[in-house]
């Protein structure tokens, strides 16, 4: 987990999740600037990256849970 403190040292907090029904490691980062953050999330196994910026006041769980879905539609999009 080298990659979690490294991300704590630069004021991200990052965190390693599950896929819904895939069993792919997602690796989800959150980075604030002013009054929005900076969500981002990349599937291990086929290395898909999605970002999206939110709302400082929304809580981690609806953050995250907005990246999912936005990775999902990206890793199902690209599949064809």
């Amino acid at each position: 987990k080298g990659w979690y403190k490294l991300a704590q040292r630069i004021n991200i907090a990052a965190r390693a999740t599950a896929m819904p029904g895939q069993g792919n490691e997602v690796i989800i980062e959150f980075h604030r600037i002013g009054a929005s953050v900076k969500v981002s999330a990349m599937d291990t196994a086929p290395l898909t990256e999605v970002s999206m910026a939110g709302l400082a006041s929304a809580s981690e769980a609806q953050l995250t849970q907005a990246v999912i879905k936005k990775l999902e539609y990206v890793m199902a999009k690209n599949k064809g």
